[in-house]
């Protein structure tokens, strides 16, 4: 047999038995069939590598796996790491009024490419912001001297920033539908063709409007105080960051879907008690409601997978959590956290990718759009008083609900 032979070539180097040289062919042997199995993984890797050196001390070289020397690697995905996102409300303000106001005009301004063009000059610094440095850029875009195409064409960041930004921002402005008070509705609108109504009209209208169709996440006529809590530290479980913003309010203050999306995530969680996470259409942001209230956490039509338009009452600010028996109240002071998360990627959803970005300065911007809720009777529900129909929400419900991840904390 072969290893007979091989056995006697030894001998005659150095005095091995034949049991010896079996044993140790065999142990060889065993880690090849192991790094086969094991072969693209970093243990595979290892015992490779100790095969490697054995089988080459005995001969058995060709029977390692060979590497194939044509073959191509396969590409890295690129994608946004990380997002730092210090746009500030006046910026974002101003922005959005040019946004506006071009809406039907030659030259339709994007408030986000504005914002990203301006990121790119500051380095994304906007404690830099001076609003005549956008008045200037704006003046130009509108009076066709030059285009974003070309103010950009070398910004070696600008990019990187009109898709941060857009990932924060894009879903936010647009054409939507909404219902208003017939008292305000122009003639064109209304059955009797006066303006502001006449007899035998209806009380509510839906008109067509361009503009801001996200919302504030506290109901309009609700009290509520904050500051920039962005990044402070945290201890409950572990001693982390806090990645959210603290909204303070009244226990059952009912809480907004700032934009039309759906729920991914119900249910509690140690760190943020009673929570809902609702993720954006476009998959991009993943909005984090929590400490919600006890007892009656949520509105009761929603489940997992459950469409919200952008403005619903989605649930009730408490202060739940921080305990990992479901139903707690261990928040000393009743608010609710808000955060955004980006996902560029899949694989940044849960885990060290995660990407949390700072909200003080868009909820200062979004307290322009607040809902009015009213209080439904005998319930412990409240309901919004106009509705608003956002073309980005499918007409029917998915068959399946995405499945609610466990972390978000």
């Amino acid at each position: 047999m072969w290893w007979k032979d091989r056995a006697k070539r030894l001998r005659t180097r150095r005095p091995i038995s034949e049991k010896t040289i079996i044993f140790t062919e065999s142990v060889v042997l065993s880690l090849l069939c192991l790094s086969f199995f094991l072969f693209r993984t970093e243990p595979g890797q290892a015992a490779m590598a100790h095969a490697g050196k054995a089988a080459a001390a005995l001969g058995l070289e060709k029977m390692l796996p060979q590497k194939q020397e044509n073959a191509t690697p396969p590409e890295a995905k690129s994608y946004i790491k990380w997002v730092d996102f210090t746009v500030t409300c006046e910026a974002m303000n101003q922005a959005f009024r040019y946004d506006v106001d071009t809406c039907q005009a030659d030259v339709h301004l994007n408030w986000v490419d504005l914002l990203a063009y301006l990121g790119a000059r500051y380095g994304g610094d906007f404690s830099r912001y001076k609003a005549a440095d956008m008045t200037q850029v704006a003046e130009k875009l509108k009076s066709g001297e030059t285009t974003m195409e070309a103010l950009t064409k070398d910004m070696k960041y600008y990019r990187y920033y009109r898709e941060a930004y857009g990932a924060v921002l894009d879903g936010m402005v647009g054409q939507f539908e909404a219902q208003i008070p017939a008292s305000e509705a122009p003639g064109a609108y209304l059955p009797s063709g006066v303006t502001g109504g006449a007899p035998g009209d209806p009380e509510t209208i839906w008109v067509t409007k361009y503009g801001l169709k996200a919302f504030s996440p506290i109901a309009k006529g609700f009290p509520y105080s904050d500051f920039d809590d962005f990044g402070v530290a945290r201890s409950y479980g572990f001693r982390r960051q806090h990645l959210g913003h603290d909204l303070m309010g009244q226990v059952g203050t009912p809480v907004i879907a700032v934009e039309s999306g759906y729920v991914e995530a119900m249910g509690w969680n140690q760190y943020g008690g009673w929570r809902l996470g609702i993720r954006s259409f476009d998959k991009k942001r993943y909005y984090y409601y929590a400490h919600l209230r006890k007892d009656y956490p949520y509105q009761s039509n929603l489940k997992e997978g459950s469409y919200v338009q952008a403005g619903d009452v989605i649930g009730y600010l408490g202060r739940t959590g921080y305990s990992r028996t479901e139903n707690t109240n261990n928040i000393d002071e009743p608010h609710l956290h808000f955060g955004l998360q980006l996902i560029f990627d899949e694989s940044q959803k849960e885990g060290n990718n995660e990407i949390w970005v700072s909200c003080y300065e868009l909820v200062k911007f979004l307290s322009m759009n607040r809902s009015q809720a009213v209080k439904v009777e005998g319930t412990k529900e409240w309901t919004r008083v106009y509705g608003t129909k956002d073309p980005q929400v499918p007409d029917t419900p998915p068959a399946e609900p995405p499945k609610a991840p466990e972390s978000n904390p």
